[in-house]
């Protein structure tokens, strides 16, 4: 009886993993070619499949094949897809379906809403849409977190265990490192060279499909297309990337590209046992950053693989961004001012999700209004950066993030570069020889590392777990911060 149950309840998940799937196709279409004036049909489209997920996670047969599996009887991989439904259905229940529905026929709307605000720096245009998505997520957390903290019950949907106070600790250790290091190397006498020249977008694409199948892209089960804001999305056998280009930076296509190639090799990279399964994906969204960031940061912005790519950008361009290699290497790695999170060098890019995280968990608190978002924005970007935000699309409107409800997303970026630093520590005692293969152009060297370590155990284990399995080590603050340390002392000759 308990595994006709179990095989049952894995038969029905199935399925409801497929949907899933179809929902998050339907996401990336809405992204790339859905045409400008299907966004409402859309919107019922995204909104009746969320019905549908929702009715089936919370479907009384689900709780009766529960009750009837006994916990004991499995082994490590099924008990560790019985803990995943359990805390999906958990979830699940706790959320009335016409609030999930509501959510998901909001936040497809308001992504086409966003783009558009964006384009015009028009905050004005946005702030109703957004405040009822910052509504409607605030009723779901007080739903989820049954009396506790609000912000914590969000979170939880990408990382799970992690907490509000947690981060804080995290933020409060790394910020006055990352502060002293940005204000020596922007005070330092020998800056890298800045990016030169213009590069045609048809080009950087053509590099963009390079980069990804030297990263280990298996362009027959994924794509590469362009979209306003960069993304991967999709699992198993169907993982797509986007990219976007400017003329004047190459490294914006460049180091998109590998970040994306990054989520997307772990989607790819999970047992195909796994597949369609909710163990047959990421750990969460920190470890998922963990490899997009590792990827585009401690891979492909190291000394030994920018100086592959030199060759790369004369031969394809006619003329690279520098002088020679080893200035190539510098101006990969300049720290500039500037305003976006997703161009942002390795030391400042922490400072920006800290901004966004701070401001989030004042809205979810209540603490904060959408109508004062924007001045709150502006005021802490200047005390954290130290120069004003010039135009909303380089301000509050520069992240899709909030259009699309993901509030608790953003502290996950920064917890994956902390992940990124343990497990590039590891890599490097592993594989003492990799520099040797990233000069010669060889990524896969590495992230075949990456794939035994950590990918190919999709949700096996929990987030801390696997990076603590692949690294043999407790989650630390330190790799990550002494790895910038050095790097940047080097670059910048402090």
């Amino acid at each position: 009886m308990t595994m006709t149950a179990f095989d049952d309840l894995m038969r029905f998940q199935r399925d409801t993993q497929a949907l899933s799937e179809i929902a998050g196709r339907l996401g990336w279409d809405q992204e790339t070619v859905m045409p400008d004036g299907a966004g409402a049909q859309r919107a019922d489209e995204m909104a009746a499949i969320e019905n549908v997920l929702h009715a089936r996670r919370i479907d009384p047969k689900v709780r009766d094949w529960l009750a009837a599996i006994d916990a004991s009887t499995l082994s490590p991989t099924d008990a560790a897809q019985l803990r995943e439904i359990k805390r999906a259905r958990d979830r699940a229940d706790k959320v009335p379906v016409a609030l999930s529905t509501a959510i998901a026929r909001a936040t497809s709307a308001a992504q086409r809403r966003w783009a558009e605000a964006r384009a015009a720096d028009d905050v004005a245009a946005f702030k109703p849409v957004l405040a009822e998505i910052v509504s409607l997520r605030r009723e779901e957390a007080a739903a989820l977190a049954a009396g506790g903290d609000l912000y914590d019950a969000l979170l939880d949907d990408y990382e799970p265990g992690a907490s509000g106070s947690e981060i804080q600790g995290m933020f409060d250790a790394m910020r006055p490192r990352l502060v002293r290091l940005r204000d020596a190397a922007l005070g330092a006498a020998h800056p890298p060279q800045k990016v030169i020249g213009a590069y045609p977008a048809k080009k950087q694409i053509k590099l963009a499909r390079k980069l990804a199948k030297t990263f280990g892209y298996d362009m027959t089960h994924g794509r590469l297309d362009t979209a306003v804001h960069p993304f991967s999305s999709g699992s198993g056998l169907d993982v797509r990337i986007t990219t976007r280009t400017n003329k004047h930076d190459p490294f914006n296509c460049i180091y998109s590209t590998i970040h994306e190639v990054g989520h997307a090799c772990y989607e790819q990279n999970v047992d195909r046992a796994y597949l369609l399964t909710p163990i047959g994906r990421g750990a969460s969204m920190g470890v998922h950053e963990s490899q997009s960031r590792l990827y585009e940061n401690q891979i492909g912005r190291s000394q030994a693989f920018t100086g592959w790519l030199y060759g790369q950008m004369e031969q394809r361009f006619g003329y690279a961004p520098a002088s020679d290699a080893d200035a190539f290497y510098g101006t990969v790695n300049r720290l500039e001012k500037g305003f976006i999170r997703t161009e942002a060098d390795e030391v400042q890019y922490n400072l920006h999700v800290m901004l966004r995280f701070d401001l989030e968990r004042r809205l979810i608190a209540g603490q904060l209004d959408v109508a004062d978002l924007e001045d709150a924005w502006n005021a802490r970007f200047e005390a954290d950066f130290g120069y004003q935000v010039d135009r909303a699309s380089n301000g509050v409107l520069q992240d899709v993030h909030w259009a699309v409800g993901l509030f608790g997303y953003f502290p996950t970026y920064s917890l994956g570069n902390v992940y990124a630093g343990c497990l590039h520590s590891a890599l490097r005692a592993d594989l003492p020889d990799v520099d040797a293969h990233l000069a010669a152009g060889d990524a896969t060297y590495a992230t075949a590392w990456l794939k035994d370590k950590v990918q190919r155990h999709g949700a096996l284990h929990t987030p801390k777990r696997t990076v603590e399995l692949a690294t043999g080590a407790p989650v630390s603050v330190e790799p990550l911060l002494s790895y910038l340390e050095a790097k940047f002392s080097e670059i910048y000759r402090l």
